[in-house]
């Protein structure tokens, strides 16, 4: 399964910061040393006109620069460098690469990303770009390009989609926060379908209005959590037939996270995983993931969920590896 990594730009933050960037090298760290069928692979940065998809060009233009209004920079939490621009492209790459790798192996995963809470004209909540939305719109390009060049898109993903047709993306978000950007910015697009589980009292505290928001109590645990989301899978499935899932497998819904105020327990994390993969898998639907969040009281424990998500990828990974598509 190939996972698209950008660990080596590392954003200098000033001390006591609380944004966990160690995780990130941490998790490489323990997917190289634990799971074998891993093939890691950097990503390259998404370009100007990949971003200008989503991105108005004067936001896109100040990121590169430095010249970004410093309200924004506020809103989003770090200070400006050139790692940092660098790093929101690659994060941004990343998705895309996975995407790509996706409607080849079924399954494939960015190593951070599920950036949601940027917005088309500005980022927030540690949040630069938004990766799974230019994503989105990059694979409905490249899959209506490759409809006109070779009369069809078969063998480009998901046989529900007819030849010819534009393909439809469902954002399956599930990090505790609920994925504002990412809603806006879809907001009235029926090519797009963001469903959001997230914490009803949690950042941000204006939610946007997105195709699917279920908002869940302070304290959820494991029963309510996986009754949520299977209503809501029922109710994507009813309302919308995706060619491509972006799955944001947020692990701050963990009990041990201090920003999540959920209680899913470390079984609970895993059923709700292999549930997204499972409902992906009987479609046969190719499905990219996204880290998204995650925020732990020990940044180990963060990490950990984070293994246990590669882990149930690579179990259904697999299964696309051994049945012909």
């Amino acid at each position: 399964m190939q996972v698209f990594y950008a660990t080596q730009f590392v954003l200098p933050l000033p001390p006591g910061h609380r944004f966990p960037m160690v995780k990130y090298a941490m998790l490489r760290d323990r997917l190289v040393d634990e799971l074998a069928d891993l093939e890691l692979c950097q990503a390259e940065p998404a370009s100007d006109g990949e971003l200008a998809l989503v991105h108005v060009p004067t936001y896109v233009q100040g990121i590169a620069d430095g010249s970004v209004d410093p309200r924004i920079l506020r809103e989003i939490g770090f200070p400006w460098s050139d790692a940092m621009a660098d790093r929101a492209r690659r994060s941004v790459g990343a998705t895309v690469a996975a995407c790509r790798a996706a409607f080849r192996g079924g399954v494939a995963a960015n190593i951070a990303g599920g950036t949601h809470h940027s917005y088309a004209d500005r980022g927030g909540g540690f949040c630069v770009f938004n990766d799974a939305a230019v994503a989105a719109r990059l694979m409905q390009v490249e899959w209506a390009r490759q409809a006109r060049g070779a009369g069809g898109n078969s063998g480009l993903g998901s046989v529900r989609h007819a030849p010819g047709a534009p393909l439809r993306v469902a954002i399956i978000d599930l990090d505790v926060h609920q994925g504002n950007g990412t809603a806006r910015i879809f907001q009235g697009d029926d090519s797009v379908f963001t469903l959001s589980l997230h914490g009803a009292k949690n950042f941000p505290f204006r939610k946007e209005a997105g195709d699917l928001d279920v908002a869940l109590p302070d304290g959820c645990g494991d029963a309510e959590y996986m009754e949520a989301l299977e209503g809501a899978l029922d109710e994507l499935e009813r309302r919308f037939s995706p060619g491509l899932v972006i799955y944001l497998a947020g692990a701050d819904p963990h009990e041990g996270d201090r920003l999540g105020r959920l209680k899913l327990t470390w079984d609970g994390l895993e059923a709700r995983d292999r549930r997204v993969f499972d409902w992906a898998w009987q479609r046969r639907l190719p499905l990219a993931m996204a880290m998204a969040g995650g925020y732990g009281h020990r940044v180990e424990d963060t990490v950990q969920a984070q293994v246990n998500t590669f882990r149930v990828a690579g179990q259904y990974w697999r299964r696309w590896q051994n049945v012909g598509r």
